[in-house]
């Protein structure tokens, strides 16, 4: 018998995150509590192929190349996309296994966490 796991990420719900794991989650959900990143992981995960040109991002915002540039940076380096420079462009690919880290915190659970019991007293 093989030894038990554990889930990486367990739900907030059902413990409480240590330091290592809020830090890391913190970073994931700074990366993406702006609009405009929001939407380009969401553009690239949901484009065809499951990658975007850098070229295919930048016509859907009312913003300078630099600026898309920034808000890839932050993705990238928050570990939540990947990016492949093929010629003059650079393609974008969502990193599925980040992506779940933020999902699975707050994925529903089955059963409601453990909490104390209620005892309804009534007299006679």
């Amino acid at each position: 018998m093989g030894a038990p796991t554990t889930a990486c990420c367990a739900p907030i719900a059902r413990e409480p995150l240590d330091e290592a794991e809020a830090a890391g989650l913190a970073v994931l959900l700074k990366s993406v509590a702006d609009p405009v990143r929001l939407r380009l992981l969401s553009m690239i995960g949901s484009h065809a192929g499951g990658e975007a040109c850098v070229c295919d991002l930048t016509d859907a915002f009312d913003l300078t190349a630099p600026t898309i540039s920034h808000h890839l940076k932050v993705l990238r380096t928050a570990g939540l996309i990947d990016c492949e420079r093929r010629g003059t462009w650079v393609y974008y690919r969502i990193v599925p296994e980040a992506v779940n880290r933020l999902g699975a915190l707050f994925a529903p659970l089955a059963e409601p966490a453990p909490g104390p019991v209620e005892v309804e007293l009534t007299t006679a």
